[in-house]
């Protein structure tokens, strides 16, 4: 049942996401798109230059209480006093 939660959650961010809208996770952090422009690119395996078109990228950029909670877990078992 969890899975099919998951799994449902998930879609809706994807088709909200497809459909240009950004999608934020109170206290967690917010999924957005990204366009990248055209440029061009290298192929690693000959070093050929090769055109690499426009696309639009999934992004996330975490909530400043989960960036908070990690860095206060980090440093606690760093042996360090996290500072704020």
């Amino acid at each position: 049942m969890l899975e099919r939660i998951v799994a449902t959650v998930f879609d809706e961010i994807s088709k909200a996401l497809a459909g240009g809208h950004r999608v934020e996770l109170r206290g967690f952090g917010a999924f957005s798109v990204k366009k990248r422009e055209p440029r061009t690119g290298r192929n690693p395996r000959t070093g050929e230059q090769v055109a690499v078109a426009s696309k639009r990228v999934p992004y996330f950029k975490t909530g400043k209480d989960l960036r908070d909670r990690l860095n206060k877990e980090a440093a606690r078992a760093a042996g360090l006093t996290p500072t704020a």
